[in-house]
C-alpha cells in the first residue's frame, strides 16, 4: 500500500507573555461565558492538579499506526502541546512510557489524546501531563504508512488548528485561537477576582 503521510511546517510558537496570561485563567471560568472550544470531558487528566498552557502541535494517527507521534516529538519545541486525533480508535494505546520520556526530554508541556494510552503510571513518574480517554494493553505499532502532522484535527469534538492555544487542567481542556487569548483573559480575570468576594458575601448571608 502506498504511504499516505502529510507533514506540514511547525506553527509559530505563541508568545510567552500571552501564554502566561492564559495560565492564570481557569477553564471553568471560560465555561461561564463561552460554549465552544471545550474538549469532551471524558478526556481526563492522568496527573490531577496541574495546569498546562502551550502551542498546539496537531497529530493524526490512525488505529494501529502510531509512527507519527515519535516523529512529531523530534520536531516539537519546549512548551508545545501535542494534540492527537485517533480518528475514533478506542482499542489501541497510541503512547506509553518510552514516548512519554521522549516527550519530557523534548520539553513538551503536555499531551491531549482523543483515545487511549498505556503505562500511565510512567506519565506520573516522568511528570508528563497527559489527558486521555483511559488505558489499553493493546498498543499501536510503528508502521509509517499513514498519518499527518500540523493539519486541522478533531479532538474530543473540537476542531484544533496547528498553532492554536491549549489550556488544560483538572477541570478539562479548552482550545482557542491565539488571537482570542487577550479577550478571554480580559473577560475571565475580573470574574475570578470577584469570586472570593462573592463567596464571602454568601457565607456572611
Amino acid at each position: 500500500k502506498t504511504a499516505m503521510i502529510r507533514i506540514n511546517p511547525m506553527p509559530p510558537p505563541i508568545d510567552r507573555a500571552l501564554l502566561d496570561k492564559l495560565a492564570r485563567i481557569d477553564p471553568v471560568t471560560v465555561g461561564h461565558f463561552r460554549e465552544w472550544g471545550f474538549i469532551d470531558p471524558a478526556i481526563r487528566p492522568v496527573i490531577r492538579g496541574r495546569r498546562v498552557v502551550g502551542t498546539a502541535v496537531t497529530v493524526i494517527t490512525a488505529a494501529l499506526d502510531t509512527s507519527m507521534i515519535p516523529y512529531a516529538l523530534g520536531l516539537a519545541r519546549p512548551g508545545d502541546v501535542l494534540v492527537i486525533d485517533r480518528l475514533g480508535d478506542r482499542r489501541h494505546a497510541c503512547m506509553g512510557g518510552v514516548v512519554a520520556l521522549a516527550a519530557k526530554v523534548a520539553g513538551i508541556a503536555g499531551v491531549v489524546i482523543d483515545g487511549l494510552a498505556c503505562d500511565c503510571h510512567e506519565f506520573v513518574q516522568y511528570d508528563l501531563p497527559v489527558w486521555c480517554r483511559g488505558e489499553a494493553a493493546l498498543t499501536g505499532k510503528s508502521l509509517a504508512t499513514d498519518g499527518a502532522l500540523n493539519v486541522p484535527v478533531a479532538c474530543g469534538g473540537v476542531a484544533v488548528l496547528p498553532g492554536d492555544a491549549v489550556l488544560a487542567d483538572s477541570g478539562g481542556v479548552f482550545i482557542c485561537s491565539r488571537d482570542e487569548i487577550e479577550e478571554i483573559y480580559e473577560t475571565a480575570l475580573p470574574m475570578q477576582q470577584r469570586e472570593p468576594a462573592t463567596l464571602e458575601r454568601l457565607r456572611a448571608g
